[in-house]
């Protein structure tokens, strides 16, 4: 029996790229397409079985299931018949910056109808899939605002702050009722909340800046936190219980330069003003004192394995300061395009090599090299057995190991 059992059968997660927005051409986009993991579900769940990952993060594409409230969910059935032979749960993602084109999201039926296709989604995929279950409504909630509410990246295609206040807004609402649909199905349901950690700075020679930056680091980042947990707008119906498990996602491009108009600078790894992981991590802790993941994160090309060794000793780091970290998702599995160019960001655990119009998934392998090493590192296994789900992750292995590693946090982010 588990000294301090975790949430999760295995510590390490990865999970799948399944964005379903209306592009800037307002033509829909489907990451699973473009990826091919619909054509290659089986391998894809097979790979992360051989790995030892339990838990993959999975996407049901609202806008292609719901016909203007006409659902049909069989489109999942591959995706849950791969999952189950390979032994792998989903976290699904239920609204992955995509929504049906008759709905307007700052509406009341936006809302009611989000939480109506989740409870029935939860219906649907509750009793064909083994172990327990997990959800994450609305994906980045704060970063969907940005790129749909101010920079106009996606539908629906709004450009002021105040667009972006409202949608984030909006996009809270129906998380929350979509949480209370969803355990009105399966009251044992866990949600996983995903929004980017962020540090913003002020450029050098823009000391008028440093409020606006201070102010979205510490304020704008955590808002939608804030309404999930209650501590804002409690009239929306949020508590600890419907943030349940905090995901922050953890990229370079996270420690930004900030500007007045579009996305903002990403700093050069040298850049003396990034802060360590660790202590962006221990912010978010304090604040809530949920359960945490690292709910995506990578490094690029041959820099993946690097990266990952960051990550594990800041996560360490900030385990050894009391944060209770479940699990750290390891996203994505197979490679992704960049939305803006479809150049692939060779950021996954497996590249895709294009062969006479089927992409091959090639394992990057010092990426693996060094999972394994980190699996070995915290008695974790490296490949799953035949009940995966019979004991959870032992966090005190966790524990152990943060403390005889004793890693400090550093701002080394090369």
């Amino acid at each position: 029996m588990a000294k301090r059992p975790g949430i999760f059968p295995t510590f390490f997660l990865s999970g799948f790229e399944c964005s379903t927005f209306l592009w800037k051409d307002k033509k829909r986009r489907n990451l699973v397409a473009e990826t091919q993991h619909d054509k290659h579900a089986r391998e894809d769940y097979q790979i992360l079985h051989d790995l030892g990952i339990a838990v993959a993060r999975e996407g049901i594409p609202w806008p292609l299931v719901d016909r203007k409230g006409a659902l049909d969910f069989s489109s999942v059935d591959p995706f849950i018949e791969a999952m189950n032979a390979a032994k792998v749960i989903p976290i699904w993602d239920l609204c992955h910056y995509g929504y049906p084109e008759d709905l307007d999201p700052y509406s009341d039926e936006f809302c009611k109808r989000f939480a109506d296709y989740c409870r029935a989604a939860a219906e649907y995929v509750i009793p064909k899939v083994h172990g327990p279950h997990f959800f994450t409504p609305i994906n980045e909630i704060t970063f969907f605002s940005f790129c749909a509410g101010e920079w106009g990246w996606v539908a629906p295609y709004r450009t002021t702050k105040e667009d972006r206040m409202q949608l984030r807004l909006a996009l809270c609402r129906a998380a929350i009722a979509a949480v209370k649909a969803i355990r009105e199905v399966d009251p044992e349901a866990r949600m996983v909340h995903m929004d980017p950690l962020v540090q913003v700075v002020a450029p050098r020679d823009r000391p008028d800046q440093i409020e606006l930056a201070r102010r979205e680091t510490y304020v704008d980042t955590f808002l939608a936190w804030d309404i999930l947990c209650g501590k804002e707008h409690p009239e929306f119906g949020g508590s600890p219980e419907v943030l349940d498990i905090v995901g922050a996602n953890n990229y370079s491009f996270g420690q930004m330069e900030y500007r007045e108009h579009g996305p903002h600078a990403a700093l050069p790894p040298d850049d003396d003003r990034i802060v360590p992981l660790c202590e962006l991590l221990e912010t978010v802790w304090k604040r809530y004192g949920r359960p945490m993941i690292i709910g995506e994160t990578s490094g690029m090309g041959h820099g993946r394995a690097a990266w990952l060794k960051d990550v594990m000793e800041e996560s360490l780091a900030a385990v050894n300061r009391g944060m209770d970290l479940q699990a750290i998702c390891l996203f994505p599995a197979p490679d992704m395009p960049d939305w803006h160019t479809g150049a692939w960001l060779h950021n996954g655990l497996c590249d895709l090599v294009e062969q006479n119009g089927d992409l091959k998934r090639v394992p990057d392998p010092k990426y693996v090299d060094e999972l394994r090493r980190w699996q070995k590192e915290l008695n974790r296994v490296t490949a799953l057995d035949e009940d995966p789900f019979s004991d959870p992750v032992e966090l005190q292995d966790v524990i152990d190991a943060a403390q005889r590693l004793h890693k400090q946090p550093d701002r080394n982010w090369c």
